[in-house]
């Protein structure tokens, strides 16, 4: 690393409500490729925070991911959340082969399969909103059974196991240092499980994802059985908290603007383009994630980045860099010029759950707003809570009432 260089200490605990995190602020602005000191793991990191230099460590194959496997690298919990035999610490061409496999699974076809019964799930949920009656909590009632209960279906996973499964992911997710046991007994268990149901799947397919997983080909390629167990515990770690959480920070957004609520109340039909608008605008994480080691020497805005060096990226950053994005800071939903956002990740790691994840949050969102035409906060926005111990950023409870 370059010497003499200031090293920022990044706790990366930045929780208030749906503000941009001041320190990445400064990053960007101040100093775009820093040298950085995280909670948990061993020495220091760089951290990229342009959206052109974020893409290049994304894609240019002198980066990384798989090099990071056996380092104890800078990181933001306390037991690294990722496996070591998982997609997202491949590098191509091994993780080319598995998404090219995944992509069958998530083709088009699918993903409308997907989206019928994503659409039955809200319907289902919505009715049951509207006999409780107003208010309700909008995270009770739709932003946590939806994701979790839609993931489920289309892994096939037993009701019986859910909640249990739901349970082990958010321990993984826990940031607070005595968690760390709690979090490696959940990780073991859940692959245990998923090894014995991705066994039954193989060799007893049925119509679900993990059954499409295990049957899909590319020439005579298939997974096998250990990237198959990984690839359906990734699924549903990321198929079901993250949406979770994104359908609340969505529907915050807009019931805390009155201009853009009216605006896609007007005109249901530009509702996935304010979204793509809205998930470039909202801090859906806190800080980093997985971090890649720079192969050979590589300069980055006038940086010199030294062989050997863990490298993180800030998509969030990225997503109000300037340079990219006219008035980062601003939410505009009819944006004319829309670059693309790295709210799913970008190059070789873009999210492989993007399709359903995106399907999920446009039919929720949309049904919600069509069947509660006046839909409002049941509180005031300052008295919402928010959570403070995840990497992730969301409102505890969204009481809504119509």
């Amino acid at each position: 690393m370059e010497s003499g260089a200031t090293v920022w200490n990044c706790p990366f605990d930045y929780a208030e409500a749906l503000e941009f995190d001041p320190t990445l602020k400064r990053l960007l602005t101040e100093e775009p490729v820093a040298r950085i000191k995280l909670p948990y793991g061993e020495g220091e990191a760089w951290l990229v925070t342009r959206y052109e230099d974020v893409r290049t460590v994304t894609t240019d194959r002198r980066f990384s991911r798989s090099a990071i496997i056996g380092r104890d690298f800078p990181r933001m919990t306390p037991e690294p959340i990722v496996q070591d035999e998982a997609i997202n610490v491949m590098d191509p061409p091994a993780s080319s082969r598995l998404r090219s496999l995944v992509s069958k699974a998530f083709a088009p076809r699918q993903v409308e399969r997907m989206r019928a019964r994503t659409q039955r799930v809200v319907d289902d949920l919505l009715d049951r909103m509207t006999a409780q009656g107003s208010p309700a909590d909008l995270m009770e009632s739709l932003a946590s059974p939806l994701p979790l209960t839609t993931i489920c279906e289309v892994l096939d996973i037993p009701e019986a196991d859910r909640a249990q499964l739901r349970g082990h992911a958010r321990t993984m997710m826990n940031v607070t240092v005595e968690n760390r046991d709690r979090a490696v007994r959940a990780k073991a268990d859940m692959r245990a499980y998923f090894k014995t149901l991705t066994a039954k799947r193989r060799q007893h397919p049925g119509d679900d994802l993990i059954s499409a997983l295990a049957t899909a080909r590319d020439g005579d390629e298939l997974l096998n059985d250990q990237e198959l167990t990984v690839l359906a515990m990734v699924l549903l770690i990321t198929g079901q908290d993250t949406t979770t959480y994104e359908i609340g920070n969505l529907a915050y957004t807009l019931l805390t603007r009155p201009k853009e609520l009216a605006m896609v109340r007007a005109r249901p039909e530009m509702l996935p383009q304010a979204m793509e608008e809205l998930l470039r605008f909202i801090p859906f994480r806190k800080g980093v994630g997985i971090p890649r080691v720079a192969t050979e020497d590589v300069e980055l805005s006038g940086v010199t980045i030294r062989a050997g060096d863990i490298v993180h990226v800030s998509y969030l950053t990225a997503n109000r860099d300037g340079r990219k994005f006219d008035r980062p800071d601003e939410l505009d939903l009819e944006r004319e010029d829309r670059p693309s956002h790295m709210t799913f990740g970008w190059g070789g790691h873009h999210c492989l759950g993007a399709p359903l994840a995106f399907t999920e949050l446009e039919v929720a969102l949309g049904a919600l707003l069509e069947r509660f035409p006046e839909l409002r906060l049941a509180q005031s926005a300052e008295d919402v809570r928010w959570n403070t111990n995840s990497i992730w950023r969301y409102p505890l409870e969204l009481p809504v009432a119509w």
